[in-house]
C-alpha cells in the first residue's frame, strides 16, 4: 500500500474532482472464536455502501484507519469498486480475476433486476474457480457457495483463509491469454461431474465471464480483448440451428390432465394446495413462479362462466416478489378453475390482498414438495415423468389445438408470437391437412 508522495517526500494533492461522500467509522472488536484470526474491523463508506478490512491486532486496525482518514483529508478520490483511495491500487492490469469480478458487479448491479443479478453472480461464481494457475493448491471444499455470498457489493462477511486462497490462485487480468479462456469456457459447460450442461445454461456462464472480461478491455485495463473469438461453423448457421421445441407428444391431453389433478389428493392437507397451484399452471398456463406468488386480489372470480387472473407479480430470488418475466397480463380462466379457486378462499377465509398458495407455517410451497406431489400423482395414472413446467406447455398446446388465434395464444403466455411458433412448431404442423383442405377450397372456386 502506497501513499501518493510529491516532489518533497510529503503526501501530495490530487487533482480536484468532485468531492465524494467518504466516512470513516470508529474500530469495531468482534468476539474471537476459532475461525475468527482478524477480529478488529475498520469500517467506512464511499457514496453509501460500506467497505471493512480485518486486522488481527488493535494497532494494525489503529494504523489503517489513519490512513483512510489522511486519504479522506487530502481530498483524495476512492473507488467505488473496492473503497480504497485510488492511489492505492496497483496497476490496473495486475488486478486478479477475482477482484475484477465484484468490481464488474459493483459497477452494473444498480442496472439489473434480481433475476440478473443472481444469474451473473451465479455464473462468475463459477467463472472465479477456473481462472486460476496452473499449480494451484486445491480450492476450498465452499469456494464456490462462498463466492455466491461475497461476490455481490455488500458488507458480507469474508473468510481470511479463503480470500488467501483467492490471492493466491487467481489470475491477473494482464495473464488471461485465448488459450487459458478456451480451455474455461469448454469447463463452463460441465458440471461437478463432466456431465455436459444444458446448452442454454452453458450459454448464460459464458456470456456473463466474456462480458465481465470485455468490461475491462472497453476501460483499456488490459490492451485487447482475449476472450476467443465465437467459432462460425455449421452448427453456428441459422439455417440449420437447432430449434429448442417441446415434444408435444409426451404432453398430457385434457382428459389425462384431468384424471392426474385428481390423483393428487392425498391424506395430506397441503397436497390440496399443490393441486391448485398445478391446475392454475395447466388452466390459465402461468409459470410457476407466477403461481406461487399469486394473489386473492389479482382474481376476477365471477358466479358462473369464465374468470380471469391478473398476472402482476412473480418470485424473483427466494420468495421475494418481483415483475413477471415478461410483463403483467391478463389471462382469461375457465369455470372449471373458477370453480376451485373459489373453493380454496372461501374455505381458508383468505382476505383480498393474501398470497393464494402458502404453507400451514405461511411460507412459500418448496419446488420439491410441488414437484413430488406432481410426479407421484403422474405414477398413478401410468403416464411418463414430466416437470410441473410442462403443465404451462400442456397448456400452450391445448390451446393451439383448440384453434385459438396465435397471436391470443401468445398473449396469455406472455410470449412474442415468434417465440410461441419456434417453441410449439409440433402442434401448429399438426394443422397442416387441415390447412391444406382450406386452400382447396378457395383455389376451387
Amino acid at each position: 500500500m502506497a501513499l501518493p508522495m510529491n516532489g518533497a517526500g510529503k503526501p501530495g494533492r490530487t487533482p480536484s474532482r468532485p468531492v465524494q461522500d467518504v466516512k470513516v467509522f470508529g474500530i469495531q472488536h468482534r468476539a474471537k472464536t476459532g475461525r475468527t484470526k482478524r477480529p478488529w474491523i475498520v469500517r467506512w463508506s464511499v457514496e453509501g455502501p460500506q467497505h471493512s478490512r480485518a486486522f488481527r491486532t488493535r494497532v494494525e486496525a489503529d494504523r489503517f484507519r489513519s490512513f483512510v482518514v489522511q486519504a479522506v483529508q487530502r481530498g483524495e478520490p476512492f473507488s467505488i469498486f473496492n473503497g480504497e483511495p485510488e492511489s492505492w491500487s496497483p496497476q490496473a492490469s495486475d488486478v486478479q480475476c477475482h477482484e475484477w469480478a465484484r468490481r464488474w458487479l459493483a459497477e452494473q448491479w444498480h442496472e439489473w433486476q434480481p433475476r440478473t443479478r443472481f444469474s451473473a453472480v451465479e455464473a462468475l461464481a463459477r467463472f472465479v474457480p477456473l481462472a486460476v494457475v496452473s499449480d494451484v493448491p486445491a480450492a476450498p471444499a465452499e469456494l464456490r457457495r462462498y463466492l455466491a455470498a461475497t461476490l455481490p457489493p455488500g458488507d458480507a462477511q469474508r473468510d481470511d483463509d479463503i480470500e488467501a486462497w483467492l490471492s493466491q490462485a487467481s489470475l491477473r487480468l494482464s495473464d488471461l491469454s485465448r488459450e487459458a479462456l478456451a480451455g474455461i469456457e469448454v469447463e463452463l459447460g460441465q458440471g461437478r461431474d463432466g456431465t455436459q450442461l444444458a446448452s442454454s445454461t452453458s450459454s448464460r456462464f459464458r456470456k456473463t465471464a466474456k462480458s465481465c472480461i470485455r468490461r475491462a478491455f472497453e476501460l483499456e485495463i488490459i490492451p485487447a480483448d482475449p476472450w476467443p473469438p465465437t467459432m462460425r461453423g455449421r452448427s453456428q448457421r441459422k439455417a440449420v440451428r437447432v430449434r429448442r421445441t417441446v415434444d408435444v407428444r409426451t404432453l398430457p391431453d385434457p382428459d389425462t390432465m384431468a384424471r392426474a389433478l385428481s390423483a393428487m389428493i392425498t391424506h395430506q392437507p397441503a397436497s390440496a394446495t399443490y393441486q391448485a397451484m398445478t391446475a392454475v399452471a395447466y388452466y390459465a398456463g402461468l409459470r410457476p413462479s407466477e403461481v406461487v406468488m399469486l394473489r386473492c386480489s389479482a382474481l376476477v372470480l365471477p358466479d358462473d362462466g369464465w374468470g380471469a387472473l391478473e398476472v402482476r407479480e412473480a418470485d424473483i430470488s427466494f420468495d421475494e416478489s418481483g415483475e413477471p418475466k415478461t410483463g403483467p397480463r391478463s389471462v382469461p380462466i375457465p369455470p372449471v378453475l373458477v370453480e376451485m379457486l373459489r373453493a380454496r378462499i372461501t374455505d381458508l377465509d383468505l382476505a383480498e390482498g393474501d398470497l393464494l398458495f402458502r404453507t400451514r407455517t405461511g411460507h412459500r410451497p418448496t419446488a420439491s414438495n410441488w414437484a413430488r406431489s406432481w410426479q407421484r400423482a403422474l405414477r398413478e395414472i401410468g403416464h411418463p415423468s414430466l416437470r410441473v413446467y410442462d403443465c404451462r406447455h400442456a397448456a400452450a398446446a391445448t390451446w393451439l389445438r383448440a384453434g385459438v388465434p396465435l397471436a391470443e395464444v401468445a398473449r396469455r403466455l406472455g410470449h412474442s408470437v415468434e417465440i410461441l411458433v419456434s417453441t410449439y412448431v409440433g402442434v401448429i404442423e399438426g394443422d397442416e391437412k387441415i390447412a391444406n383442405e382450406r386452400i382447396d377450397a378457395v383455389l376451387s372456386t
